[in-house]
């Protein structure tokens, strides 16, 4: 079950740098408390010590593109995620190992 709510790991520059730090975010399902979204990180990476969660629920951005038969539009998905913060003294989460 704790596979299923996690969706992946959310890598950006900013991210990165707070990485050293212990704060670490992934992209979770929206249906997920923290609660759920604390044992699924601690059963996935074990010796992770987890101080704090916090979640919220990013909005999808209307998106337009011209195209030869006019103007296409939509929207991208929304999501959640979920940001973490590791205890001191903790294992640190490695997410380029795995690639």
């Amino acid at each position: 079950m704790s596979t299923n709510i996690l969706v992946k790991p959310l890598v950006t520059e900013k991210l990165t740098a707070q990485m050293e730090e212990g704060h670490f975010a992934f992209e979770v399902r929206q249906t997920a408390n923290k609660i759920e979204i604390r044992k699924a990180i601690e059963s996935r990476y074990p010796g992770v010590q987890i101080k704090e969660v916090r979640t919220m629920i990013v909005r999808g951005k209307r998106r337009s593109q011209f195209t030869k038969k006019g103007k296409v539009q939509g929207r991208t998905a929304s999501y959640k995620k979920a940001l973490i913060t590791l205890k001191p003294g903790s294992e640190q989460i490695d997410f380029f190992e795995e690639i």
